[in-house]
């Protein structure tokens, strides 16, 4: 399989773009143990000139969700998690148990932790919208200073 990969500047910083034929692969951040060091090809295809586009727009507050085709790679627990935080809506945040509830599996909050922190599609996927239950913050790939970044922008922009 080929992988495209390309590097965009953003608001909070760099972002790494991967893309397979299928869709794309990975929204990460610079120094994120997932990313996809041995893929130095730049080699813009419609895939990765669609997903800059469209976080370009969700940066200057045009876009509050993505249609990109997504070549997702998990565990079928990674995959309903991720489709749950697909729901979260722009401008709000839920906590981990909230989602574990959502998904019929009130216990498994710690594994929805897991499988949040394991979410390749950083921004798209929006991870950044979950929080403990006792509404700290908890993690973030991207560190948590840009999850706050990430919060405050919608925050910010959600009642436009």
């Amino acid at each position: 399989m080929i992988l495209l990969q390309t590097k965009i500047n953003s608001l909070i910083g760099d972002l790494y773009l991967v893309a397979s034929e299928k869709g794309l692969k990975g929204v990460y951040w610079q120094k994120q143990p997932y990313q996809f060091h041995d893929y130095k090809n730049e080699k813009i295809n419609y895939i990765l000139s669609q997903t800059e586009k469209q976080l370009s727009e969700y940066f200057s507050g045009h876009r509050r969700e993505f249609n990109l085709d997504l070549d997702i790679v998990g565990t079928p627990f990674q995959k309903k998690v991720w489709n749950q935080l697909l729901k979260i809506p722009y401008g709000t945040t839920f906590s981990y148990l909230e989602i574990s509830k959502q998904i019929d599996n009130e216990k498994a909050f710690r594994a929805v932790g897991n499988a949040n922190g394991k979410n390749p599609f950083s921004i798209i996927i929006p991870c950044h919208r979950v929080i403990a239950s006792d509404g700290s913050l908890g993690g973030y790939a991207g560190g948590v200073d840009r999850k706050i970044k990430l919060l405050n922008l919608e925050k910010n922009r959600a009642c436009l």
